[in-house]
């Protein structure tokens, strides 16, 4: 297994990271498949990955709620003698926080599901610029400041899926070891970015990536015009190691996190991993890669640049995300995850099917887009 430090702290974290969102489960998403999920973590860290990530909701039913995946982990750890082995990264339900109180009873619990007595990285989930003011005036800031202290908490760090600046206000608000952003050769311009990745780097942060497969349509969604340029490369590699080598090919990037189910999963990215070398990539497989995001992105149909002139919109849809969903659609020929994603990530209110056809978002659109018709056929491809 390669290795990279994780940003300022020093830390040296595994290339590859084991997420703990898509572990095997028992017919239902929230019953964890111990025996299975057990075989895969062991293989995991006998072939040196070090850097397990999990959240609060993971492996629930619902947000509000924790879920299987950190009382798992606490079991699988409580019955060997690996917890010191490996990074163990979790969250704060941001989302659930409604008084300065609630900050100290989430942590306390998932210290307690994940039988430990620090965290070595807890992440603020998903920071969002709309519940930010929030969590400012709840004291967020102060808080890491003392479970840093007392020693619940190693480093402290924040995921995101907003947009660049926002992600940049983040940044320079506190003085954070890590960030977590989704990122694959499809979405370097989209959230954080590039733009973000680079700036969170100039900070000093390490940087671990999500979505590298982008929820796996990167390596099981392939549209016939994608798969003929993998399939006549001078290089033959499967679409898998194809996303992640993209990014291992980035010195910026501390640790890829993957979601695997399987333990044929977990080889297949292993093996990819031992050729994940910052600039490794040759002039002709970057040009290969280069002709496939191309491909991908003829198929985008609305050329939204993401201004925000659009909005507010009277009836609160979240314009330019809901196109955004809409292109990711149409580019993957495939509506199955990026659905997941509109419903998880999208209010109701924010969602298409609001649109009342007032017509002051193509008033306003710098780039005359069309955006009632699209609209249209994103609750089309969505149902919403």
């Amino acid at each position: 297994m390669l290795y990279r430090k994780m940003g300022k702290t020093g830390e040296k974290v595994s290339i590859l990271g084991m997420g703990c969102m898509r572990l095997p489960t028992l017919g239902s998403y929230d019953r964890i498949d111990g025996v299975n999920a057990s075989k895969l973590l062991d293989h995991a860290l006998d072939r040196g990955i070090n850097y397990l990530d999990t959240a609060y909701p993971y492996h629930g039913l619902s947000n509000s709620e924790g879920g299987a995946s950190e009382v798992f982990l606490g079991e699988y750890f409580s019955e060997n003698d690996r917890r010191d082995e490996i990074y163990l990264s979790t969250k704060l339900p941001t989302w659930l926080l409604k008084e300065e109180k609630d900050m100290d009873k989430y942590l306390d619990e998932q210290l307690k599901r994940l039988k430990t007595d620090q965290i070595d990285f807890y992440l603020l989930h998903s920071l969002k610029e709309k519940n930010w003011f929030h969590l400012d005036i709840l004291g967020i800031l102060e808080f890491l400041d003392s479970v840093r202290s007392d020693g619940r908490v190693k480093y402290v760090g924040f995921s995101s899926h907003d947009e660049t600046g926002f992600f940049k206000e983040v940044v320079d608000s506190y003085k954070w070891d890590m960030c977590m952003i989704q990122y694959n050769y499809l979405d370097e311009n989209i959230q954080a970015g590039k733009e973000g990745l680079r700036y969170a780097v100039d900070q000093g942060l390490g940087v671990a990536v999500m979505e590298p497969l982008k929820g796996g349509v990167l390596a099981q969604h392939i549209p016939p015009a994608v798969k003929n340029i993998w399939d006549n490369s001078p290089v033959q590699r499967k679409p898998a190691e194809w996303a992640l080598r993209y990014l291992w090919n980035m010195p910026e990037i501390s640790t890829v996190l993957s979601g695997m189910t399987t333990l044929d999963q977990l080889v297949e990215n292993l093996q990819s991993a031992e050729d994940g070398i910052p600039h490794s990539l040759t002039s002709e497989e970057r040009e290969v890669m280069e002709e496939v995001k191309t491909v991908y992105q003829d198929k985008i149909v609305a050329e939204c640049s993401r201004c925000g002139y659009c909005m507010p919109c009277p009836s609160g849809i979240n314009i330019p995300h809901c196109l955004s969903y809409l292109n990711q659609a149409k580019m993957l020929e495939d509506d199955s995850e990026v659905k997941s994603q509109y419903y998880f990530m999208l209010k109701d209110t924010e969602r298409a099917g609001n649109c009342l056809e007032c017509g002051l978002c193509q008033e306003l659109c710098s780039q005359k887009l069309p955006i009632m018709e699209l609209l249209k056929n994103v609750k089309k491809v969505f149902g919403n």
